[in-house]
């Protein structure tokens, strides 16, 4: 039932936690991101390799590729096979059959000339289910090979089974052993200890498959600060190599596998690869200096890249990040004096009258995306051939704004809690992948799947406000079915917008319009399933948020829907509990990310539609076309946009359309030197060294493009006037009088940002000279020209290398301004007191 009493207090609770979400980024210690191969380090490994009993291989033929294995921190990598048997799912009493398991194991022992992992160093067992333990109780004259004995108790009747377990030794020494000297030490699980359990254990138990033999996994890569029973990347000595580790496939055959991988029998077919990693630890010098980035999580597996490159560098500094909302970062450097150097994808919002003294570096180009983990189950009525793909997943999602639209306002019936009152939902479709419209844009094999978890009925998206939220808000509301969809208007299938999200003040049950776009991802619908007061389940907890980007993909590898379970009442205090994360071949999650934590955690992302009506994908050359259609913000020319209504947008093909450039700002006049010369340094090190793309520290991580040269020209022109703690003359630029009340829908204009704050005091910067973008020949993407900002100019900078598609985003013309001017002395703001 819809209990609007209870309403107004938890949407105060969970406004009161949107307001700020910080994570401080530990830049000194993991670093870099990547889920790219580093050059190189791509294996492949064949049974017969490694196989000294290859005549009673179950997969004789198996080849295991696995996409890196050198420069790992914590990610994910691509394990892949060929040569394998179609496999059988798993079941209640059987661990299916020819399937492979994976695990990460540490420590080096030769066994017949093989080098690899003692089985007693790998995590494994963390499930505890049938074929996929440490330990198993003997049925009745059960042989127990000869290299299991020492973990083996030998029973003596039926009531009194043997048994045989497999201790799990850490790294630290300490081991979680259940047999010792013949004899079972009560109160010891091997499969959920202090090192690991289902909740942490990064095991895949079943990997099946495909009819052909062949399949792929994710495969999450643990460091030891997620796993420090493996130790993996730990440095125990100044200047010593990272502990490496092992990535060990376990293939399994046919028949009753309910025994666990790490039992000889079939121990001994392991495949293993050895595992590289970056150290994980202190990188930079201590004593040196520190100074604070805050801004946009965006850019926060770039900075951790470029960190231990910059503070070893000579007179280097350490640079740390907190995570904060873009317009507050930017307000705060705004108007306080040594500030920390924001990172923002937005302008200040000038709308209600601040002043914006901030210069604009571009520093990273990246993409909010999103990412998916659904496994196939196709229905009782699907054909042979959609049978025989059970449990593989999916690889290929488009979505439309108005799609995105139905996920972000809580319009699907499972996104709201199951007992709930939904009649105001009317016969809206359970989920997204019951939608029509979606199923009539996708593969016909989506229709043919009985898929239902409130995990693909919403977006998981995170809590607090960003620009990223307001650029997603933008892209939706730019589009002119979305916007019908959000006032009411049934969509061409019957569906029509959970009327508490509607943008039509007549049709809100509230009285009031849900105001778009918006910088924070609200859950207004007020409906709750409740038995008694305290066991109320609203949206919130129901459909929770997650803490930020990366953490949405990280639970899409996971397979982790963050879906709510049965009450506990034994819990103190008593709740809801969460449901187990779902294992692979059983998932089904929806996330928002970046392309950056997509691409280290090597998930897959959805294709969204342009405004040229072309479904793209998040790579470097659709990032680097719509970087080239982006347009300056009016009241801030330093800031480019992608205005999904321009000429510009409409043109461009093959542009993502959730491109956002990161950009460090700070006002110059406020700073002393030393914090003007550390923030010149970030930015010069960012648009430089910081651009080559790579996998080892101090380069691009994957899911950023190179910036284009004519951005790189206006960020060295910036570094330039910072490092100085001068610019030109500033020139006040006329507000123009508001003409009245916005539509609570508003098509962003290319003037629109993120942000907002008090009156900053002083002049307005002067406005950039505006970068004309002619209209492009049909079918080509748009590239931009004209002068960069002459408040930026500041003398002549080096020569771009090479950076692909992205040359054409700002043509080396775009130097021209750059060339000619000097510094002049600064003009000093008044503060406010």
């Amino acid at each position: 039932m819809v209990r609007s009493g209870r309403a107004a207090t938890w949407v105060r609770s969970a406004a009161a936690g949107v307001v700020v979400f910080a994570t401080v980024l530990a830049v000194m210690l993991t670093t870099g991101t990547q889920a790219t191969a580093a050059e190189g380090s791509a294996v492949t490994v064949a049974a017969r390799d490694q196989d000294t009993n290859l005549a009673e291989a179950p997969l004789p033929d198996l080849k295991v590729s696995v996409s890196q294995t050198r420069d790992l921190i914590s990610q994910a990598v691509t394990v892949s096979w060929t040569g394998g048997k179609p496999s059988t799912a798993p079941s209640g009493q059987n661990g299916g059959e020819d399937y492979l398991q994976i695990m990460q194991c540490w420590g080096t022992k030769t066994e017949a000339g093989i080098a690899g992992p003692d089985r007693e160093t790998c995590q494994f067992g963390g499930f505890n289910s049938p074929g996929a333990s440490r330990d198993l109780y003997l049925e009745g004259g059960a042989e127990v090979a000869t290299q299991d004995r020492e973990y083996t108790y030998e029973g003596e009747s039926f009531f009194d089974p043997s048994y045989t377990g497999i201790p799990f030794r850490a790294v630290t020494g300490e081991e979680v052993k259940r047999v010792v000297d013949g004899k079972v030490v009560p109160g010891v699980d091997l499969n959920n200890n202090a090192f690991f359990t289902r909740y942490t254990t990064n095991e895949i138990p079943w990997a099946g498959s495909s009819q052909g033999g062949s399949g792929s996994v994710t495969f999450e890569v643990q460091t030891s600060l997620a796993s420090p029973g493996l130790g993996c990347g730990r440095v125990l000595a100044a200047g010593g190599d990272p502990q490496s580790c092992w990535l060990v496939i376990v293939p399994r055959g046919a028949g009753r596998n309910v025994d666990s991988p790490l039992f000889w029998q079939h121990w001994q077919h392991r495949i293993a690869v050895p595992l590289e990693f970056q150290p994980v630890g202190q990188h930079c010098p201590v004593g040196a200096d520190e100074f604070q980035l805050a801004g946009t999580e965006l850019a926060s597996d770039a900075v951790s890249s470029w960190q231990p490159a910059m503070c070893r560098a000579a007179s280097g500094s350490v640079y740390s990040l907190l995570t904060i909302t873009d317009a507050d970062a930017a307000m705060q450097a705004n108007t306080t004096a040594d500030a920390p150097l924001a990172l923002t994808s937005a302008a200040i919002d000038t709308s209600e009258g601040a002043l914006d003294n901030l210069t604009y570096a571009p520093v990273a180009m990246t993409g909010l995306s999103v990412t998916f983990a659904i496994d196939r189950f196709p229905s009782a009525t699907a054909d042979d051939e959609a049978q025989a793909r059970a449990r593989q997943p999916f690889t290929e999602m488009k979505l439309t704004p108005r799609l995105l639209a139905k996920l972000l306002t809580s319009s699907y019936t499972d996104a709201l809690p199951a007992d709930a009152d939904k009649a105001h939902l009317g016969k809206n479709p359970r989920s997204l992948l019951f939608d029509p419209e979606f199923r009539d844009l996708n593969d016909a094999e989506w229709a043919k799947q009985a898929i239902v978890n409130p995990a693909v009925a919403d977006l998981m998206v995170p809590q607090g406000r960003s620009a990223y939220a307001r650029a997603l808000w933008s892209y939706i509301v730019a589009d002119e079915d979305a916007r019908a969809f959000l006032s009411g208007t049934r969509d061409p299938w019957g569906m029509v917008v959970n009327p508490y999200a509607s943008t039509d003040a007549r049709k809100n049950p509230t009285g009031a319009a849900l105001e778009l776009p918006r910088d924070d991802f609200p859950k207004v619908d007020p409906s709750e399933a409740y038995a008694g007061e305290d066991r109320v389940l609203n949206a919130v907890s129901w459909r929770p948020f997650t803490s930020d980007l990366a953490a949405g993909a990280y639970y899409a590898l996971r397979g982790d829907g963050l879906t709510t379970g049965d009450w506990d009442p034994l819990s103190i205090p008593a709740k809801w509990k969460r449901n187990d994360r779902s294992l692979v071949g059983q998932r089904a999650v929806l996330a928002l990310t970046d392309s950056s934590a997509s691409a280290r955690y090597d998930t897959v992302t959805a294709s969204l539609r342009n405004a040229a009506g072309q479904f793209v994908r998040p790579t470097d050359d659709a990032l680097a076309a719509a970087a080239a259609a982006m347009v300056p913000v009016e009241s801030q020319p330093q800031v480019r946009v992608l205005d999904h209504s321009s000429t510009a947008a409409v043109a461009a093909r093959s542009a993502y359309p959730l491109t956002l450039p990161v950009y460090a700002a700070t006002n110059i006049t406020l700073n002393t030197a030393p914090a003007r010369s550390a923030y010149a340094a970030f930015v010069r090190y960012a648009i430089g060294g910081g651009q080559e793309p790579g996998v080892q520290q101090g380069q691009l991580p994957p899911g950023y493009a190179p910036l284009p040269a004519g951005w790189r020209a206006q960020a060295e022109a910036a570094a330039a006037l910072i490092a100085a703690g001068s610019r030109p003359t500033p020139t006040p630029t006329p507000t123009p009088a508001p003409t009245g009340d916005p539509d609570p829908v508003t098509p962003p204009a290319n003037g629109g940002s993120a942000g907002g704050g008090a009156d900053a005091g002083g002049s307005a910067a002067p406005p950039a000279a505006p970068v004309d973008v002619a209209p492009p020949a049909e079918g080509e993407d748009p590239s931009a020209s004209g002068a960069i900002s002459p408040e930026l100019s500041a003398g002549e900078t080096p020569g771009d290398p090479e950076t692909g598609a992205l040359g054409s985003a700002l043509p080396l013309s775009a130097l021209a301004g750059a060339l000619a001017a000097a510094v002049v002395p600064f003009i000093r703001r008044r503060r406010p007191l």
